[in-house]
């Protein structure tokens, strides 16, 4: 249930403000509105990444292989990997991971990549930094296919 008290009070957040024009049973139906099974979207495979920082040693689940192409078997190096990121994407994606290593913060990027299998998809990666005896000795993270989000007008193969 919305508590109308709070409807009144004014915030400088946008969608506060298109709330409050709803009126309060518009607002509480919104609440209980469930979608049907069928149509709640799957949210694209997660997969695991670690980075050897000692080696360059990479390490990939099986869905980030199948989101830049690559088979369970075929053989994997970092270079190959980086060779996949669009230029721009390369980049900044190689100036976050020397900040993630140099200052030891995360980072999380949404890169355009084209995938060994000529593919040419949207990645959202994020790596944090793994210490041991206070150095940092890997990089560790997430890589999602977010291709769904940049569709449409204005974005460009790689």
């Amino acid at each position: 249930m919305i508590n109308s008290d709070l409807l009144p009070l004014s915030h400088s957040w946008p969608l506060f403000e298109a709330a409050r024009r709803l009126r309060v049973t518009q607002l509480d139906a919104l609440a209980q509105a469930q979608p049907e099974p069928d149509r709640v979207p799957h949210p694209p495979a997660l997969g695991l990444w670690s980075c050897d920082l000692a080696t360059e040693r990479l390490h990939w689940s099986r869905e980030v292989r199948a989101l830049f192409g690559l088979g369970v078997d075929e053989a994997l190096t970092r270079a190959n990997a980086v060779a996949c990121y669009a230029p721009h994407a390369r980049t900044a994606m190689e100036l976050l991971r020397a900040y993630a290593i140099r200052h030891r913060r995360g980072f999380t990027m949404d890169a355009m990549i084209r995938a060994l299998d000529g593919e040419t998809r949207w990645m959202r990666l994020s790596g944090v930094p793994v210490l041991e005896d206070g150095k940092v000795v890997r990089l560790f993270g997430t890589k999602r296919d977010v291709t769904a989000a940049y569709d449409g007008p204005g974005w460009r193969a790689v």
